[in-house]
This record gives C-alpha cells, structure tokens and sequence, in this order.
C-alpha cells in the first residue's frame, strides 16, 4: 500500500512533481533515487525507536552542564547529546539498512525490476524462483539469512560496547 502511494507521488503527475521540477526532474518513480527515498520512507520507523530512545536516556544532566557553561543550543546539541546518542543513532541505521535490504513491495512497486539500474537482491531471488532456478534463489536467500544474523550479532556487539561505556 504504501509503495504505491509513493509511486503516485514521485510520479510525472505527482504531488511532488512541481518539487521534481526544480531540479529539472520529471519523476522519482522507476529511478534508483526514487528507490533509496522510498525505502527511507518506509524504513523510518526503525530509525525513530533507536533514537528516540538514545535521546531520552541521556538525561537532562549533561545538557544543563553544557548550558551552564554558555554552550548555545545548536553547540549542546552537536557537542552533548549527539555524540552521547550515538550508539542509538548507530543502531537504527543499522535496523534501518537491514530493514531495507528484505524489502520486496515497496522497492518493487518504485524501483521497478530494471536490470543495472533499480534491480535488488530480494527481487533479484524473486526472478530466479519465478524462472525456476532454486539453487541460485537458495544461494542468495542463504546469503540474506548469513546477513540477517551478521546484522543481529553486530547490534548485540554495540549494545554490549555501550552498555560499558555507560558504566565507566
């Protein structure tokens, strides 16, 4: 549902065409610019949690440290807070790119399935179980599933980093 809604919009009669047309674009739909900005789109979500969270744990200490020191808003902010969420920022790009490399609706319904230029591994899996090549569709979902678990260990490995950077 929501890759098609993105295709309306990115298209050559879309809400974002008078935008497009700035930049002496006619559309977004069918272009890997068009594909990297909807799988943000719709990875966002596991982006915000991680984040939101970092944010939050950080407290008003530091910043009222900082301020009490005359750091203006935008320095306690690149300064403070944005280094000390840090391991939550990692962490949702991190969701967010694992997140994106499975998808298979939205990136098919935007990108389209053009060889070299919007085609992906999940659809790429697609097409060879769909022309009946099992053995290279089983190599590369293999290979997804390796990923996902490389993917999962990593974010335990930095939750691990954090948890005793916290503690010192």
């Amino acid at each position: 549902m929501l890759g098609f809604y993105l295709l309306i919009a990115m298209g050559p009669d879309g809400p974002l065409a008078p935008l497009l047309a700035l930049f002496n674009m006619r559309s977004l739909a069918f272009t890997f610019e068009g594909l990297v900005l909807g799988s943000v789109i719709y990875s966002l979500p596991f982006m915000v949690q991680p984040v939101r969270s970092a944010f939050k744990a950080i407290g008003d200490a530091p910043l009222e440290a900082a301020a009490t020191l005359r750091a203006s808003p935008r320095d306690v902010f690149l300064s403070v807070a944005l280094p000390l969420a840090r391991g939550g920022i990692l962490s949702g790009a991190i969701l967010s790119f694992a997140h994106t490399v499975g998808e298979f609706g939205v990136v098919l319904m935007i990108g389209g399935n053009i060889p070299g230029k919007t085609k992906v591994l999940s659809v790429a899996i697609y097409d060879y179980v769909e022309t009946l090549e099992w053995q290279t569709a089983h190599e590369l979902a293999g290979g997804m599933v390796v990923f996902s678990f490389l993917v999962i260990l990593a974010m335990m490995l930095l939750e691990k980093h954090q948890a005793k950077r916290l503690k010192a």
